[in-house]
């Protein structure tokens, strides 16, 4: 009984896993670490600090909403001439449902920047970027927040219930998966023309060696390789005002998702600048039967100060859960924290 009820279990999350996709972020531009392992070390400073929190669906899953928390810090240097190299620690964990299933990884990462042309004092330059990571993941859940159908109780009929103390007639195995090591690589091309007017793309591949996640000894179940493009750029309407088109496209497994919109920038124009945005997004995936649609409109406002970014967003859910959520999705906040750099280790970067 043992075996028959964890192989139930098993399928349960194999077919979880080939629906899904690796948590969202609608911030992607603010979360370099988890978006592009390329993007290491594009800022304009000398270390940045990072950090990502996301809950949705609270409105329908009140305390078992899905929940993400993601964290970096990245420190650049000075190679040869213009190129850079930059290193980078990372760290994700988001919990989902009843079960608390959990979500683990840490990275070490490196990049590669390469300037193609134009100085590196200059905002008229051209990079070519290579980054690597490196990790650890674990995935769990909690099995004593789920209750089997022994514990439903009705024997008074009038008032039936779950009894949780009640024996669930079950023994249960492990509660994590074995540890599991990730690899993820990516590219980034860049090239800027003015001070507030810029393109960029990129790619990148997630778990490049499909690891086993599978809960049950002697079983096999891979975690599909992820597929991310982005590109995106900033064009200047005034020295103040500017747009910052972007899109990111991913794919894993048979999901995928598309987010696609643009913020709009105002700053001050000062030595020590201050600027603001707002933009909005839309979310875009494939659903059952392969049909492709909107699952949400974001909208977003971001604070810059000379060395700190503050971003909230809030996705409104558009697809047919609105009937149950009344278009609550869910709310994101990002923090960035750049370190300025001295003279000889600054390099030009765009806007994202």
């Amino acid at each position: 009984m043992r075996r028959f009820t964890l192989l139930i279990i098993q399928c349960a999350f194999l077919v979880t896993a080939l629906n899904a996709q690796d948590a969202r972020y609608s911030q992607f531009y603010a979360n370099p670490l988890q978006l592009n392992p390329a993007l290491a070390g594009v800022f304009d400073g000398s270390m940045r600090f990072s950090a990502n929190y996301k809950q949705q669906y609270s409105s329908l899953l009140k305390t078992q909403a899905y929940t993400s928390y993601s964290a970096g810090v990245e420190y650049r240097n000075l190679v040869n001439g213009g190129d850079f190299a930059a290193f980078s620690l990372g760290a994700h964990r988001d919990q989902a449902g009843i079960s608390k299933f959990t979500r683990t990884r840490v990275s070490l990462g490196g990049a590669f920047m390469k300037l193609l042309d134009g100085s590196r004092y200059r905002n008229n330059n051209k990079y070519l970027i290579v980054g690597a990571q490196i990790g650890l993941g674990q995935h769990s859940f909690d099995w004593s927040s789920l209750w089997f159908s022994r514990q439903f109780d009705n024997s008074n009929t009038s008032l039936p219930f779950i009894n949780l103390d009640a024996d669930p007639g079950e023994s249960f195995g492990e509660q994590n998966s074995d540890m599991y090591l990730d690899f993820n690589a990516g590219l980034l091309w860049y090239a800027l023309f003015d001070d507030n007017m810029s393109i960029y793309a990129g790619g990148a591949v997630h778990h490049l060696s499909s690891p086993n996640i599978a809960f049950i000894d002697n079983a096999i179940e891979k975690l599909d390789s992820r597929y991310t493009v982005h590109m995106g750029g900033e064009i200047p309407f005034s020295e103040q005002l500017s747009i910052l088109p972007a899109i990111v496209a991913m794919k894993q497994g048979p999901s995928f998702s598309s987010t696609i919109g643009a913020n709009f920038r105002y700053s001050n124009g000062e030595r020590n600048e201050l600027a603001i945005r707002a933009g909005l997004w839309s979310h875009l995936a494939n659903k059952l039967e392969s049909q492709f649609g909107m699952e949400a409109v974001i909208v977003t406002a971001i604070l810059e100060l000379e060395t700190l970014n503050i971003g909230i967003s809030y996705d409104i859910t558009t697809s047919k859960l609105t009937e149950a959520n009344n278009a609550r999705g869910g709310m994101e906040v990002s923090l960035i924290y750049v370190t300025p750099a001295k003279r000889k280790q600054q390099m030009a970067c765009p806007n994202f």
